[in-house]
């Protein structure tokens, strides 16, 4: 077969894969790449979403991000959501994963009811959350009735603060613990067999087999969480409407807040296009000190 022959092959096998790809390249075109470079544009201007010729003001709204007291404030709440959330939903999520994972009955059940608060709809879980948290909700009214005195769940800043970590915690940790139990299954019986029969302890097969098998669903977890925890929003609103003094908005709260609110929407994409690429320097961050310890594992 002749170069020329074997070339025109090639092409003919690649010419329906490229077909067959076509329309997820143009979704991902369509949704990601076109409004990002549109944030990018509109982040350089002063656009108010409603004048047809948005005027270039360069980097302006970028310097006017760092010298503006609120979104300070929702970048300082919206980072330790992010860090605490991350650490508490991963330890929270192994931990559990390690005790419900063999396959029994009751432990089918516990799964089923611990990963449930994720498939909701967080605004869902928001207004649930703060039916049970307000002035005269369920907990504060129990609290009355056993002769305590009400907690200030949602009117205090810092135990505001606290009620929007713990929600955050109970209605995201679902998912990494189905991961987890997954990374646990794959790990084969015989390693814990013959690290028993040397005479390990529970920590120590955990340490040395459990942990590295599953490191790959460790960094899966970490970059999924925290992604989703830099976004936070439908939860903020729905719990505490950014509440009280503004204590609880998040960085997305901003964006939206003075983009459609204050009508700023190329200040707005600004903070959008900084959070974005905040987001994927971590992501991309933490794939790579994960990759690396892995190695030093494996090596």
């Amino acid at each position: 077969m002749t170069v020329q022959a074997r070339s025109r092959r090639n092409r003919n096998r690649r010419t329906p894969e490229l077909v067959m790809t076509l329309p997820a390249v143009i979704l991902f075109a369509g949704m990601f790449v076109l409004p990002t470079f549109l944030a990018i544009y509109l982040s350089l201007t002063d656009w108010n979403g409603y004048s047809n010729n948005p005027s270039f003001i360069g980097l302006s709204n970028y310097t006017h991000l760092f010298d503006n007291p609120r979104i300070g404030a929702a970048a300082v709440f919206t980072g330790g959501i992010a860090v605490l959330g991350t650490v508490l939903c991963n330890a929270l999520g192994l931990g559990v994963a390690v005790l419900i994972s063999e396959p029994t009955r009751i432990n089918a059940v516990l799964r089923t009811l611990l990963f449930y608060p994720y498939i909701l709809s967080t605004l869902i879980i928001g207004f649930l959350w703060s039916t049970l948290l307000s002035g005269n909700g369920v907990i504060n009214s129990f609290l009355s009735q056993v002769g305590l005195d009400a907690l200030p769940f949602l009117a205090d800043p810092q135990w505001a603060k606290a009620s929007v970590l713990v929600v955050v915690v109970w209605s995201t940790f679902g998912l990494n613990l189905i991961l987890y139990l997954a990374g646990l299954q794959s790990v084969p019986k015989e390693y814990y067999e013959a690290a028993t029969l040397d005479g390990a302890s529970a920590w120590q097969q955990f340490r040395h087999i459990t942990f590295p098998m599953i490191a790959s669903v460790v960094t899966v977890n970490l970059v999924v969480v925290m992604v989703a925890l830099l976004k936070t929003y439908e939860l903020v609103l729905a719990l505490t409407g950014g509440g009280p003094a503004g204590k609880t908005q998040t960085v997305v709260y901003q964006v939206l807040f003075e983009s459609f609110q204050n009508s700023k929407l190329g200040f707005g994409s600004a903070q959008a296009v900084l959070l974005m690429l905040v987001t994927a320097t971590l992501g991309l961050g933490i794939s790579v000190l994960r990759r690396k310890s892995e190695q030093k594992v494996a090596e």
